[in-house]
């Protein structure tokens, strides 16, 4: 089986024809200055060299702002510096990020000839309102016509939402996954709402008119849709902000985030709590007074298994009076553990 990897090349605010009220995309992204063919070829190159395995899948990825918003020319530059690479066989494929009102069949078209496999639409919310509130400008309609043509076309379809946006409710988000996964997505990306410096929500923040979600919300929102997602077989490919020297802890001179529900290990913290209400539940089911149990899991999981700083274990101590031991059996496939009673009261 082929390792895969991607190479992220951030095109911050290219194309993107406003701010909405949350978005600073040079903040997000830790990118100061756009991005020529150059930049792009250099990047690979550097990439490339870095990778160990022989027996690999590349993808290069253009991440940030919207991608088919850019003039056209400068998205075929961008693309054919790319592509140079999939004609010589050391990348495979190409992957942009994009908003959905910007997606049209010549648009497509154009894309299918530099190889482009994936598309990310962003989202964020299915509700109309949610969405003028945060100055998207476009509607869940753009969602739904962008996302049949993508999938029309053949393209690998992609979509990322948001948790915690102005006056968004957990059933507005339940909601919002509800009407992602009739579009039938192959990979979701779940972004909890920060507040950026620089930004109207930092205004809106400051003025009392707008407050974040805490991190334990966040981490229950992102977990309910979390389950809705892998139920119907779509791949939670990311969870929170990818960590940068911006974004960070806003308690770090350099961090360019002022509030909300920041955690260096997000998506550790949305894992380990579904893993506990697994765990939870079966011990619940145990018709005896447990003491000690042994759970196996696959390597993989056994940071989740325990919890970020252990608190799984602690959990489970302080609400079920139960010792835990974790050990990894890697006969045991990924997501799938066994419980065994070791001791009783």
């Amino acid at each position: 089986m082929k390792k895969e990897y991607i190479i992220p090349i951030f095109v911050p605010n290219l194309g993107c024809p406003n701010d909405c009220t949350f978005c600073n995309q040079k903040k997000i992204s830790g990118e100061q200055t756009n991005v020529t063919a150059k930049d792009v070829k250099k990047t690979i190159e550097y990439y490339l060299k870095n990778f160990k395995d022989d027996n690999k899948y590349v993808e290069v990825a253009f991440f940030g702002g919207s991608f088919t918003g850019i003039d056209v020319e400068i998205q075929k530059e961008l693309l054919e510096a790319a592509n140079e690479y999939i004609k010589k066989g050391k990348v495979g494929s190409i992957r942009i990020s994009t908003r959905p009102d910007y997606i049209n069949k010549d648009i497509l078209k154009m894309l299918k000839k530099y190889h482009v496999k994936t598309i990310e639409l962003g989202v964020q919310s299915s509700n109309d309102y949610i969405l003028n509130k945060s100055k998207r400008n476009h509607t869940f309609k753009d969602v739904i016509r962008a996302s049949k043509l993508i999938r029309w076309y053949r393209f690998t379809l992609g979509h990322q939402m948001m948790i915690g946006m102005p006056e968004s409710t957990e059933l507005d988000e339940i909601n919002t996954a509800k009407d992602l996964i009739k579009l039938k997505p192959k990979m979701v990306r779940i972004y909890p709402v920060l507040v950026i410096k620089g930004t109207e929500l930092e205004h809106e923040y400051e003025i009392g008119e707008y407050k974040p979600l805490v991190v334990e919300q966040a981490v229950e929102r992102a977990k309910i849709v979390t389950y809705m997602f892998r139920k119907k077989h779509i791949n939670v490919i990311r969870i929170g902000l990818q960590n940068t020297e911006e974004i960070t802890d806003p308690k770090q001179e350099k961090s360019e985030v002022v509030a909300g529900p920041y955690h260096p290990a997000f998506r550790q913290l949305v894992e380990a709590s579904m893993w506990y209400d697994s765990i939870a539940e079966k011990i619940k089911k145990i018709n005896m007074k447990v003491k000690t149990v042994e759970i196996k899991v696959n390597a993989e999981d056994i940071n989740n298994v325990v919890g970020h700083k252990k608190e799984n274990i602690k959990k489970l101590k302080d609400m079920y009076e139960v010792d835990v031991i974790v050990k990894q059996d890697e006969n045991l496939k990924p997501g799938k553990f066994e419980i065994k009673v070791v001791e009783t009261f």
